[in-house]
């Protein structure tokens, strides 16, 4: 028989498990914007603080932390979006108008045009079926693009609404970061050191992620952007968000960016530019994500880089761009839990033999 406590408790997990669920159904469509306000509040938090320290009101000093976060984040981002939207519809217009030169340049290369021939006797196909079928599919990626950016200018409002709700959770993160924090903790069925430090290596994860992973990749976008401009590559600002995105992604890096454009410009013979891409990308590029990156993190996220490529692409899969963070945090997170859970037995089982 189930007695009157046990009962109790399971009629009381089941009621947290049911509101549970609905709460998370009500903040599913707001769960992104709100991700970013966290992220916000705890990489601005001190400039809170300090902004706090003259202001003396905590709505006030909120107001002002974002207005400084417009002015250095979504300001200049802004900006950038409108320039890389007007490069992508001309690139787009570009490759519609011209990938019959295009094409005919790349497949008369010697080494390509042998290649081709030995697959058009795989395919059993001629030079005018394989050449039609090539050039209807890079007419059908011109349209799919020029498709996907009308539907993100169709999805602008959605994409206002979450910004403003973003910047009103931003705005309470940090007025009440210090009482969401503590009722926070209390809720964690843990000793106080193991909850201080899992809310310390939380903070640790997303600030060394943000500030590590954000400046490389600034540098290393401005870097390839500028080379990719003084060679004459059409579409810099492009190139230069690519790798801004690529960035992220641990061991490869921006290299799957800039290492296809010195195959292309070595195909077209453009020695010169090809050799020169390769020594900037290997000795500038690459090596601000080896110089930068260790100076700002400095071991802060002690995980194997194996174990943080995963981390971040599965991430970016399940929770979006905003993964990036969120794959590293929840692993990391996951870790030191079960460090915690393997620790508490360890004690557990000293305090028994003890005993004994």
């Amino acid at each position: 028989m189930i007695t009157g406590n046990r009962f109790y408790n399971l009629v009381l997990i089941f009621i947290v498990a049911v509101l549970g669920y609905l709460t998370y159904r009500i903040l599913d469509p707001f769960l992104s914007p709100i991700m970013w306000a966290i992220v916000f509040s705890l990489v601005f938090y001190p400039l809170y603080a300090f902004i706090l320290r003259y202001v003396r009101y905590r709505a006030a000093a909120s107001v002002l932390t974002l207005f400084a976060i417009f002015l250095i984040i979504i300001g200049p981002f802004s900006y950038f979006a409108y320039l890389l939207t007007l490069e992508t519809v001309a690139l787009v217009n570009r490759v519609q108008a011209t990938e019959g030169n295009l094409l005919q340049s790349f497949l008369g290369h010697p080494v390509v045009s042998t290649f081709v021939q030995k697959l058009l006797v795989v395919l059993r196909m001629t030079e005018v079926e394989f050449y039609e079928a090539v050039t209807h599919g890079i007419l059908n990626v011109a349209r799919e693009s020029t498709g996907l950016i009308k539907t993100g200018f169709g999805n602008v409002v959605a994409g206002g609404v979450n910004f403003v709700f973003m910047f009103l959770c931003t705005f309470f993160f940090l007025e009440d970061g210090p009482a969401l924090i503590e009722k926070l903790e209390s809720f964690m069925p843990f000793s106080r050191r193991h909850r201080a430090r899992l809310l310390k290596q939380t903070k640790d994860i997303v600030v060394s992620t943000i500030y590590g992973g954000v400046v490389v990749a600034m540098s290393q976008a401005i870097i390839g952007g500028i080379t990719f401009a003084l060679l004459g590559i059409h579409s810099p600002m492009v190139w230069s968000l690519a790798m801004f995105v690529s960035s992220f992604i641990p061991v490869v890096g921006t290299l799957i960016v800039w290492g296809p454009m010195v195959v292309y410009l070595l195909f077209q013979a453009q020695y010169l530019k090809g050799v020169i891409l390769i020594l900037v990308g290997v000795l500038a590029i690459s090596s601000v994500d080896n110089i930068l990156r260790p100076l700002i993190i400095k071991g802060k996220m002690k995980m194997p880089t194996v174990a943080i490529f995963f981390a971040i692409l599965g991430g970016i899969k399940f929770f979006g761009f905003i993964g990036f963070i969120l794959g590293p945090l929840v692993l990391a997170l996951f870790i030191s839990v079960f460090d915690i859970f393997r620790y508490s037995e360890e004690e557990r089982q000293k305090t028994e033999n003890n005993d004994q």
